[in-house]
C-alpha cells in the first residue's frame, strides 16, 4: 500500500467514526474494497462501508444463513460450487433453467447472501483476508420464458454491487438464447459500469476457449470444457 493509500484508509476511518460506526476488526484489505468501489473517496467509502454494516447486522445477525433457512432455493439444485480457478477464485455456476421466481422474496434475498458468502468462504481457510474475488458463470442453456427472473437477476447485481463491493473478479454468461437478449438488455440497465465491464457473454468458438483457458480445466465441469464434476452448493463444506 502506497503513501497516498495509507492516507485515503486513514480519512475513511475517521469518516465512519464521525458516523457513528468504526472500523475496528475489519482489515485495510476488506476497507480498500470500499474505497475502490468508491473510487478512492474517504467519505463516499464510510458511507457506503456503515451502510453495509447495517445490512449485515440486519439480513446475517448470526454471521451466516443456514441451510435450513432457504431449503426451499436449495431444492432446486440449481448452484454448483466448484473449487478454485487458475487465478484462486472460488468458481460458482448457476444453472438458470432449473430457477423459476420465488414467492418468497425474503428467502430468496437470504439464498443470494447464502451462496455469495458460502462461495467466498470457500476460497480461503481459517481467517479471511478480506479480498477475496470470486467467478460467477450463468448458464442459460435450455432456459424457458418460465425461468427468466429480472427482479432476481437484478437482486443478485445489486447485492454484489451494494453488499459485496469488488468481490466479483468475472461473471460469464453462457448459452444465451435470442429472446433473452432484450431482457439482459434491460437488466444492464441497473448494473453499475464497474460491474457490466466484468461480464462477459460467450458466444463464438474463440470466447468459448478463452473462458475455458481463464478459469481453468481442472475447475471447469466437463460440459464445459473442463474435467471436473459438477458440485451442488449444498454438498460442499465451509468455514465461515
Amino acid at each position: 500500500m502506497d503513501r497516498n493509500e495509507e492516507i485515503t484508509l486513514t480519512q475513511m476511518r475517521k469518516s465512519v467514526e464521525k458516523l457513528g460506526s468504526s472500523t475496528e476488526s475489519y482489515g485495510e484489505k476488506t476497507l480498500m474494497r470500499f474505497l475502490i468501489a468508491r473510487s478512492m473517496d474517504p467519505e463516499k467509502a464510510a458511507k457506503m462501508f456503515c451502510q453495509w454494516k447495517k445490512w449485515r447486522a440486519e439480513m446475517v445477525p448470526l454471521g451466516y444463513i443456514s441451510d435450513s433457512d432457504v431449503a426451499d432455493e436449495l431444492a432446486a439444485e440449481k448452484v454448483y460450487l466448484q473449487g478454485l480457478s487458475k487465478n484462486v477464485h472460488p468458481v460458482v455456476i448457476i444453472k438458470v433453467n432449473k430457477h423459476f421466481p420465488s414467492k418468497d422474496q425474503i428467502q430468496f434475498k437470504k439464498f443470494v447472501v447464502h451462496l455469495l458468502d458460502k462461495t467466498i468462504a470457500s476460497s480461503f481457510k481459517g481467517r479471511e483476508i478480506g479480498n477475496e474475488k470470486l467467478i460467477g458463470i450463468l448458464d442459460l442453456k435450455n432456459i424457458t420464458y418460465s425461468n427468466v427472473d429480472v427482479r432476481g437477476m437484478i437482486t443478485g447485481f445489486q447485492f454484489l454491487q451494494g453488499y459485496y463491493p469488488e468481490r466479483l473478479a468475472a461473471c460469464y454468461l453462457l448459452h444465451m438464447p435470442q429472446f433473452f437478449v432484450t431482457v439482459w438488455r434491460f437488466i444492464c440497465r441497473f448494473i453499475d459500469k464497474a460491474t457490466r465491464e466484468k461480464i462477459r457473454i460467450v458466444t463464438s468458438e474463440e470466447q468459448r476457449e478463452q473462458f475455458i483457458k481463464d478459469v481453468g480445466e481442472e475447475v471447469l465441469p466437463e460440459e464445459y470444457g473442463g474435467r471436473a464434476k459438477l458440485a451442488l452448493l449444498q454438498d460442499v463444506a465451509v468455514n465461515y
